[in-house]
């Protein structure tokens, strides 16, 4: 580390190169008595802080995991594998789950939740030759491997695995004492059924596809899966031989509606057989080291940091631009009565934490929007077919619903009219989504090409039906605001949406150069729809529907967040938001993990921490279960990764045009290290808190827009570019400032005279945690 009197060019040199991130290392629960090893291997550690966050935040298990959400998991968007004993035989086996993302069914007419659901495909039993005693796993976050050993009566299976990143593999490598040589893979075929089957009665003339037809290939193991619709999938595995080790090799292909999927699994597998474990996990490991590499977080709060770091993982581990929006489970399919991709909340909060972390390559929303935009047409009456666009509740990857009523036809209510219930909001929200990605990078091509296109159809919509009141204002008939119950005129989810889609095409058409007919149509929108109907308790259903009873989706108060529309800028707004705020939580009953992070960043953007820290406990203690999976009815994995945007609303917000730095963090985080945050405007954010105090601010701007920062720096400051020379800037008010940053430059903020040490580096946790997975203690 650099010491506080180093020349202003050292500092300078740490963050022009990208890597200023070296230190001491503060590694959890090490305490003054720590050993002379302890403290040497810190300090080895504490060159590459990635490696020393992400060690500390691996998942162990010492107890066998019982379930999908207490045992290990493991992806790359597409292939998953869920980690767990075998139920009802748990000291005989282990189950590997063996599930695709691109795997559903072709059946339209049954609807997305049978017709076109995600298909199970089966998995794989790990049966010892000795009842199973013991284990104890890791789950390297760094590595994307889980490793680890199973004690047996008869002995030890030392195992590795990994769901390969470029070559969608399961591969694993089992090293088995003399007692345990005759340890054996077995597969299981899953009934070609969807899920909801479990939970809900079947549709008239619905039935499974017939049974999977295992063979063998040259010495490759088969299952295919022939589908009544046409088509198939398969899944092909074989085992490489070497001493008293042996490896398997899984992959799994889908093919509609062709038959071609069965080619291609025996070529992936016999590909990948011929090489190593140890060899196989190169290239694998170079992504994951790369992938973590592009920002960095550590606050003091152990439970948490893993926790958003397992996060990371995760999103990586179930999404990739190019694979299907994530279904409810990700690629992990387990029983659940919902078996596809949710619209009216859960993709869009899957995909939040991507922007704050630096990982726009996960962004599936974007190019899928983009991609099947033909069938968002297809998702409305017909006879709004040509300049209207709609997304109904829930759809396969290619954004189809199916038959989503015997009655209509299409997916999209229309308002006023039910069946189907008109939840018309979905697409305007999924497309914010893609807001922010333009908002993050600046890339003017998805707001040419994507966001303005498809939001300019999707607002269209609802402009066939707003109607002039006897008070001059523009209404909306009757719509349905998730998942509250009951159609409302005004509904909040629909004005809310509406209003900031009006208002974001009017500035996209501006910064694209379009002089768009509909344009004064979007200023009258905005000059005259109703107001958002609100009560003593705040914010209502709709103009029909107070909020009178517990009910865990925020639907009603989209204008304070995600979209702040709503943001407390007048005494009598942030009245109303904290009135609504109050309203919505202090009902019992209905409440769920996402109403927690929610609140959380609800409470963020008010500049409440402790009150954003209490809700993320809320949500810790009550529902995150021990691998950071969630469950309601049936597995669900949005939530978790929307906390860990709410624990970015904490660390940094950038709505309105003010980069806001370190808006709401509780007393408790006195220290806290952030890099190359992503922010709006396509700035990279860099900052050091110590000890209470924000010491400095670094960004770096990619796209050279308006630069706004709120600093958190009391008193006056110095402003200096890459080169260390001072930056010319003006007073913005409320604390922040405005700089002139061209593309590629550069701020460094810090007090008045103050040269601190511009190292960032893991903070010391505030104390020990447990680990998550299952510890013994």
């Amino acid at each position: 580390m650099p010491s506080p009197s180093a020349p202003d060019s050292s500092r300078r040199t740490v963050l022009a190169t990208g890597s200023a991130l070296s230190g001491v290392l503060l590694a959890s629960g090490l305490t003054g008595q720590a050993t002379a090893a302890e403290r040497a291997e810190a300090t080895a550690l504490s060159a590459d802080p990635w490696r020393t966050v992400l060690d500390d935040a691996d998942l162990v298990w010492q107890r066998m995991p019982t379930a999908w959400y207490e045992g290990p998991f493991l992806g790359n968007g597409l292939l998953g594998s869920g980690i767990y004993a075998e139920p009802g035989a748990a000291s005989t086996a282990v189950r590997f789950n063996v599930q695709h993302s691109e795997v559903q069914d072709h059946r339209p007419e049954f609807g997305s939740l049978f017709g076109l659901a995600r298909l199970p495909i089966g998995h794989f039993t790990l049966e010892p030759v000795g009842a199973i005693t013991g284990l104890d796993w890791r789950l390297s976050l760094h590595e994307a491997e889980l490793t680890g050993t199973l004690t047996t009566e008869r002995g030890t299976l030392a195992l590795r695995a990994l769901v390969h990143n470029d070559r969608s593999v399961l591969a694993v490598e089992v090293t088995a004492s003399e007692g345990e040589r005759g340890f054996r893979w077995v597969f299981h075929p899953a009934d070609a059924i969807s899920p909801r089957a479990g939970f809900k009665p079947l549709p008239d003339g619905y039935q499974g596809n017939p049974p999977a037809e295992v063979a063998d290939h040259d010495g490759v193991a088969v299952s295919v899966q022939r589908l009544l619709a046409g088509g198939q999938h398969v899944t092909a595995w074989r085992e490489r031989a070497g001493g008293r080790t042996r490896t398997l090799y899984v992959h799994v292909a889908h093919s509609y509606p062709q038959n071609t999927a069965l080619d291609r699994a025996l070529e992936a597998v016999r590909t990948a057989a011929q090489l190593p474990y140890s060899a196989l996990a190169v290239a694998h490991r170079a992504w994951w080291h790369a992938f973590y590499r592009k920002s960095f977080l550590s606050l003091p709060d152990a439970r948490i940091q893993r926790f958003y770091w397992i996060q990371l993982y995760k999103a990586a581990s179930a999404a990739r631009r190019d694979a299907p929006v994530m279904a409810t489970s990700g690629p992990w399919l387990e029983p659940t009565p919902w078996p596809n991709t949710w619209w009216n909340l859960n993709a869009q909060l899957e995909y939040w934490l991507i922007h704050g972390s630096n990982h726009l390559e996960l962004d599936a929303i974007t190019r899928a929007l983009s991609e099947f935009r033909d069938n968002l047409a297809k998702e409305v009456e017909p006879s709004y077919r040509a300049d209207s666009l709609g997304i109904p509740r829930t759809t396969d990857p290619h954004l189809v619903n199916g038959a989503a009523s015997a009655l209509t036809g299409y997916g999209v209510g229309i308002p006023g009219q039910d069946p189907p219930t008109p939840e018309v909001g979905n697409l305007t929200w999924a497309l914010h989504n893609v807001w922010l990605s333009y908002r993050h990078t600046m890339d003017e091509s998805i707001l040419r090409d994507v966001l303005f296109p498809l939001l300019r159809k999707a607002i269209n919509y609802y402009l066939h039906f707003l109607e002039p009141g006897p008070d001059g204002k523009l209404h909306l008939p009757a719509t349905f605001s998730p998942e509250y119950g009951g159609d409302s005129r005004d509904c909040n989810y629909d004005l809310m949406l509406l209003t900031w889609g009006c208002r974001t095409l009017l500035e996209s058409a501006e910064l694209l150069g379009i002089d768009d007919a509909l344009a004064p149509r979007w200023r009258e929108v905005l000059a005259k729809r109703a107001p958002y109907p609100t009560d003593a308790n705040g914010f209502m259903i709709g103009a029909d529907i107070p909020f009178a009873k517990s009910h865990r989706h925020y639907s009603h108060l989209l204008a304070v967040y995600p979209l702040y529309e709503v943001t407390g800028r007048t005494a009598d707004e942030h009245a109303l938001i904290e009135t609504s705020l109050a309203h919505w939580v202090g009902f019992e009953g209905a409440l769920q993990g996402y109403t927690f992070t929610g609140a959380a960043s609800m409470s963020a953007l008010l500049g409440k921490g402790e009150d954003a820290l209490n809700y993320l406990g809320e949500l810790m203690t009550r529902f995150i279960q021990p691998n950071t999976m969630y469950q309601e009815s049936g597995p669900v994995i949005e939530t978790p990764l929307s906390a860990a945007q709410s624990l970015h609303d904490m660390v940094c917000q950038s709505w309105g045009g003010v980069i806001r730095v370190f808006p709401a963090l509780p007393a408790a985080w006195a220290d806290l290290a952030v890099h190359n945050f992503r922010t709006q405007g396509a700035f990279l954010l860099s900052a050091l808190r110590q000890g209470g105090t924000t010491r400095w601010v670094r960004l770096v701007s990619e796209a050279g827009a308006p630069c706004v920062v709120r600093h958190a720096i009391a008193g006056p400051v110095d402003v200096r570019d890459g080169q260390g020379r001072p930056l010319r800037h003006s007073d913005a008010g409320d604390g922040a400032i405005q700089v002139t940053l061209r593309k590629g430059e550069s701020a460094l903020i810090t007090a008045k005279g103050d040269r601190p040490d511009l190292t960032v580096a893991p903070v010391r946790p505030n104390g020990d945690a447990p680990r998550w997975g299952l510890p013994l203690t």
